[in-house]
């Protein structure tokens, strides 16, 4: 099963949860075991998984990878967002879970999150179920 779904930014950079949408798609696809990937098709955006329990996690991750990779750095390429190039590049586009028992391994603190880098924007998030019934 492949679900695609959008997701409407507000923020040039931001990390929004994304994980009942994933687990949403597993339960719908009917599989039992197997695993789900969680691909972005965009060069300045990201998925990781982390911790969601405290907000201030969100902002940290946010802040230091803008002071690792700042705006405005010295860049060569024209439209201004080689700092979202990089960061999509450190978080990487796609994450893979287990999935046993018809739900997603995740550990108690853990979820799925969509990273914007370039935004606001809307954007295309798919979700690939693959596994035995």
């Amino acid at each position: 099963m492949l679900e695609h779904i959008d997701i409407r930014t507000a923020r040039r950079n931001e990390l929004t949860d994304i994980t009942a949408r994933v687990k949403d798609t597993v339960a719908k696809s009917g599989v039992k075991n197997g695993i789900v990937i969680v691909y972005c098709e965009h060069t300045t955006a990201g998925i990781t998984i982390n911790e969601r329990a405290d907000p201030a996690v969100k902002t940290d991750i946010l802040a230091h990878l803008s002071k690792l990779v700042p705006e405005n750095g010295a860049f060569l390429h024209a439209e201004g967002n080689s700092d979202s190039h990089i960061k999509s590049l450190i978080v990487g586009v796609s994450k893979t879970l287990i999935i046993e028992n018809g739900i997603p391994i995740l550990g108690q603190w853990q979820a799925v999150f969509f990273c914007e880098f370039d935004g606001p924007r809307t954007r295309k998030v798919h979700i690939k179920v693959i596994g035995d019934e």
